[in-house]
């Protein structure tokens, strides 16, 4: 065969496999599951829209039947960062996606425009899946500016919000190529996740004095009327300029030949209800309506969507009005009575509840009926309310339920540990287990230490650590042969080994801390024996009812903030307590009095230093999450929360100092050189004790050793999903996701 004969022969055989492999991979494709959507007659596509009450899908078989929304609100940080710097790369994306969809989820919500990544994972996780995971896209408005601005119409606030705008729609149909800026997405969108959009989420919790100035201030506000949406004849000004933006999202959206369901930001506080019984005029100042919002030619329909929690505003537990439905245990479910009354106001329109829940934090903020608190639940716990919460709104004949949340965020604040929290830019690079909002997730964002770790009362797992990390304490104290620490971005742990099996019905352990010159003298803690230094706090460990971490009087921030010398609510049997040290308290309700309330209550606080004895360990009878001690035979093991300590940000080995109060009722830290322990055994039948002095009845605290650690900028964290994560699994799996018509 000529040489020109054998390359005509070889181009012959490549072209015809070529063309085979293409066939195949024609074929391939053919026979992968394909998204069915509804085209209209004017040739935009549709895969969900409302109809009447109801939430609609366009099912493969080509009718729209009513569908069920089960999802969770997803987060775009990790710890160590904040929002606005996207550090989720595609194995996290893709993973999550996973994990959710098994969960029996059918969508997630996201806040604002994630990184290119997050559109384009998406739709390579959902090619060829016969069931996608859907999402509904968020845009996030001017927040700030709303609020320092109070008011909608002031200069440049509606621009930027149509800018932030058409940056969500350009994405999502990526077709967006969005330049670098600091604390916002940004890159090339090249990937069309527009058929996995389920709906439009358009702004955020609206402040009420906001609302109401804008009222107030614009009343001569024309009616919007706009291509798609506009505002009806009983529009307020801001329900009216509301109008407007939804509008310029659907206009936007149109370009692209979609139609999508609409919906806009609203919670409990703007809601359309009055409240009598809540004690804060702005929580029932003014309302936001969606019924003063109607579409215009939309197919793709509109709906009403509200963050709702069981413990906030107060009226959740202070107004009676809401005291209608009894639980199992005979309780007020004040949630589901509230769920109630707001459904009956859209007998037309459907309602999604696209937050709620609750954290699984040893910190609590707020009190709710039943037991549903703003934190202070283990995971169990957390997932039995997060399922009872999801069962009363799909009862309630909601559209829809999103939990609040996905994954756990360190960087997040609450109101009653933020003072505490210095410096506050610091707060992503370590996890204050008191802070509510930072443990929503379903999914753990575990501290460096906890894969590791196993709270169970046994030592051997510390062997696993590296030998760098674990100190050796220098001390002596009889009955005790050795005692041990380490520490993670979440607590100090201490693992001792004592002379004798540990029994607390006949031995107290206590460990008292110093950090910083001050404090009080331990006085019957440590009988008739003196300290060259005070301690800020003592850690009790014995029977259940008096194992804790207590503060020093002096010390006490509770007590600083909240007493003569700050807010003055404390009561006065609280405050001139003779006792040197004090329950670890936080509060939870601020004193509330006319005229500036409508009704009088008193300062509330909760006790968060308790010390739970159990095992962090799976499948145990004792298996609790906040567990934070244990003992087995001579061996005890624990781990103290930073803030017990006095933390204001162990990051950077910030305490909370003793000085007075600053302007605005502010705290201020210093850096101390570590912490100064001080162990020691008390026999309760002969009050002997054995301490580091040992006959001694004084002890200079500079003749022990310091626990200090290297400040940390980088976290370590693992991943974990929560028992809660279970009990939301089986409560999605009983719902059902769509029904026939």
């Amino acid at each position: 065969m000529s040489r020109r004969r054998r390359k005509r022969w070889m181009l012959t055989m490549l072209t015809g496999a070529v063309v085979l492999t293409g066939g195949i991979l024609a074929g391939w494709q053919y026979m992968q599951p394909q998204l069915v959507t509804y085209t209209a007659e004017n040739g935009t596509e549709m895969k969900f829209k409302t109809e009447g009450d109801r939430f609609m899908e366009y099912g493969p078989d080509g009718t729209w039947r009513e569908m069920f929304v089960k999802g969770v609100n997803l987060g775009a940080t990790s710890p160590g960062y904040y929002p606005g710097e996207f550090p989720l790369t595609e194995e996290d994306y893709l993973r999550w996606f996973q994990q959710i969809q098994e969960m029996g989820a059918n969508v997630i919500r996201v806040y604002t425009v994630h990184e290119p990544i997050f559109y384009s994972a998406l739709v390579d996780y959902n090619r060829g899946r016969e069931q996608p995971l859907y999402f509904i896209q968020g845009i996030w408005s001017p927040e700030e500016e709303l609020i320092e601005k109070q008011d909608a119409f002031a200069d440049h606030i509606e621009q930027t919000f149509k800018q932030e705008i058409e940056k969500a729609v350009t994405a999502v149909y990526g077709d967006a190529d969005i330049p670098e800026k600091a604390g916002a997405s940004s890159g090339k969108y090249k990937k069309n996740a527009g058929k996995y959009l389920m709906a439009w989420h358009v702004g955020t919790e609206w402040d009420p004095t906001m609302v109401d100035n804008t009222n107030e201030k614009h009343p001569d506000v024309p009616q919007y009327k706009g291509v798609h949406f506009s505002g009806t004849a009983d529009a307020s000004p801001f329900e009216n300029w509301l109008a407007e933006l939804l509008d310029y999202t659907a206009v936007l959206e149109k370009k692209y030949g979609w139609e999508h369901p609409m919906t806009f930001t609203n919670w409990v506080t703007t809601d359309v209800l009055e409240h009598p019984g809540e004690p804060l005029y702005e929580e029932d100042l003014v309302s936001v309506d969606a019924r003063h919002i109607q579409p215009e030619e939309w197919q793709g329909g509109y709906f009403a969507a509200y963050h709702v929690y069981p413990y906030y505003p107060d009226l959740f537990h202070t107004d009676q009005t809401l005291q209608t439905i009894k639980d199992a245990n005979g309780e007020y479910n004040t949630y589901k009575s509230y769920l109630r009354k707001l459904k009956a106001e859209y007998s037309d329109m459907p309602v999604m509840v696209t937050e709620y829940g609750v954290p699984s934090s040893l910190g609590i903020s707020h009190l709710g009926m039943g037991g549903r608190d703003q934190g202070g639940h283990n995971e169990a716990e957390q997932g039995a309310i997060d399922a009872s919460l999801t069962q009363d709104i799909y009862d309630e004949g909601y559209a829809g339920a999103i939990l609040f949340m996905w994954q756990d965020e360190w960087f997040k604040k609450t109101w009653n540990t933020m003072p505490f929290e210095i410096p506050a830019d610091r707060r992503a690079y370590w996890l204050n287990v008191l802070t509510n909002e930072k443990m929503f997730g379903l999914l753990a964002m575990d501290p460096g230490k906890q894969e590791q770790l196993t709270i169970d009362g046994k030592l051997d797992d510390w062997a696993g650590l590296n030998e760098e990390e674990v100190t050796v304490w220098q001390g002596k104290v009889d009955g005790i042969q050795e005692m041990k620490l380490t520490h993670d971005e979440a607590y100090l742990y201490i693992g001792m080994t004592l002379d004798q099996p540990f029994d607390p019905d006949k031995t107290v352990l206590r460990i008292g801390t110093d950090t910083l010159a001050g404090g009080n003298q331990p006085g019957e803690r440590l009988p008739e024996r003196t300290l060259s230094d005070g301690l800020e706090t003592v850690i009790t460990l014995g029977q259940d009812d008096e194992s804790q971490v207590e503060i020093a009087k002096d010390y006490d921030f509770n007590q600083r903030l909240y007493g003569k010398e700050g807010y003055d609510m404390l009561p006065d049997k609280q405050s001139n307590a003779a006792d040197p040290f004090h329950p670890w308290n936080l509060a939870v309700s601020l004193r509330m009095t006319p005229p500036d309330t409508r009704s009088a209550h008193p300062f509330m606080n909760e006790k968060v230093g308790i010390l739970k004895r159990g095992t962090t360990a799976l499948g145990q009878s004792d298996t609790d999450s906040l567990t934070t001690w244990q003992y087995d035979g001579n061996q005890v093991e624990m781990r103290i929360p930073w803030m017990l300590l006095g933390f204001g940000d162990p990051s950077s080995l910030q305490v909370i100092d003793y000085g007075p109060l600053q302007e605005g009722r502010a705290f201020k830290t210093v850096k101390t050189e570590g912490i100064t322990l001080v162990p020691w055994l008390m026999d309760r039948s002969t009050g002997s004790v054995a301490w580091p002095a040992g006959n001694q009845t004084t002890l200079d605290l500079k003749t022990l050793p310091v626990y200090s650690w290297q400040p940390w900028e980088q976290v370590k964290y693992s991943e974990r999903l929560k028992l809660s994560y279970e009990e939301m699994k089986k409560v999605f799996e009983q719902i059902p996701s769509s029904q026939m018509n």
